[in-house]
């Protein structure tokens, strides 16, 4: 439905895959091009797409739209959104209540959608997932694969940190039904936006938010979305808002006795992951889905995912 001379505009900022605004007359849409590696085989398009279309069926205006998509070019086009992002110091209770409400109406009725992105349905899975994270950076670090002031990071601070958690949660995991395999239920599993969180947020002219990127999304544990949730540190969110959140969620998990419990046992662990998560660009598959999103390796972004994960390791931990 859009006619005229065509023009595309990159938009800086992405960190896993090229976007562009794509403009012809009046009308615009936002494109993405989904970034691919054989050594990551997560299908970012199929899970993004499927988790919109399923927010399209129960009439959810709080998340953008798909106009097409080509899964063999790996391109997908979105209705336009016109907002910008919160401020750190912005962040309060309404928007808050806005991302539970996104969640709650996600899950007001069975969807038939693949496993999220590092879905977890037992706390052995859970801890398995931040470890092999860990692990691949201490390996990386061991074999003088990153930076020295990376490698020193992980084998000094992230290493022992994750160490300690771990034995704390095995010390705590006794309160709960099942100890560390006990598997989440299928019926107790729940939509998740995953990478959930006011960086993959705009706030509209008018008010109101409209959330992106879901390229990560689908069933998955409702306690992790609660852990990424307060654990991203991109636009963070206060802890003081934790409680409340966490009720909202427990809202579309009635059954679920022991989501309270598993979400706090486990947050501080995400904690560490998303530590991880910083320190990504010093990894290969990492520099090179950061390359592809912005066009080039830059050490000045290096630098910056360090000291935030410097930073965030101590608030995590403490």
């Amino acid at each position: 439905g859009m006619t005229g001379a065509v023009e595309l505009a990159a938009v800086p900022g992405g960190r896993n895959n090229r976007a562009f605004v794509l403009s012809a007359g009046r009308d615009k849409a936002f494109l993405k091009a989904y970034f691919r590696h054989p050594d990551d085989p997560r299908d970012r398009l199929r899970s993004e797409t499927a988790l919109l279309a399923h927010a399209e069926s129960l009439g959810i205006a709080t998340v953008t739209r798909v106009l097409a998509k080509d899964v063999g070019a790996g391109l997908a086009l979105f209705a336009f959104v016109e907002g910008r992002r919160l401020a750190p110091d912005e962040v309060g209770a309404e928007h808050v209540a806005a991302a539970a409400n996104l969640y709650l109406a996600l899950n007001s009725r069975p969807a038939d959608l693949p496993n999220a992105s590092e879905a977890c349905f037992s706390l052995a899975q859970h801890t398995e997932c931040v470890e092999r994270r860990v692990g691949r950076l201490a390996r990386a670090a061991e074999q003088g694969l990153m930076r020295t002031d990376a490698a020193s990071f992980v084998t000094s601070g992230l290493v022992p940190a994750w160490n300690s958690l771990k034995a704390d949660i095995l010390a705590h995991v006794s309160g709960l039904p099942g100890g560390m395999e006990a598997a989440l239920p299928r019926e107790l599993r729940r939509v998740s936006p995953s990478d959930f969180g006011f960086h993959n947020a705009l706030l509209m002219p008018e008010g109101g938010l409209v959330f992106l990127d879901f390229e990560y999304a689908g069933m998955d544990d409702p306690a992790k979305l609660v852990c990424d949730f307060f654990c991203q540190p991109e636009i963070p969110v206060g802890r003081e808002h934790l409680p409340w959140f966490l009720e909202r969620i427990a809202e579309a998990s009635p059954g679920d006795a022991d989501l309270r419990a598993r979400a706090l046992l486990l947050l501080p662990a995400y904690g560490i992951k998303w530590c991880c998560i910083m320190l990504n660009d010093f990894l290969p598959l990492g520099a090179s889905r950061r390359d592809f999103a912005e066009g080039g390796a830059a050490e000045g972004r290096r630098d910056r995912q360090l000291a935030l994960a410097k930073r965030s390791l101590v608030l995590y931990t403490k």
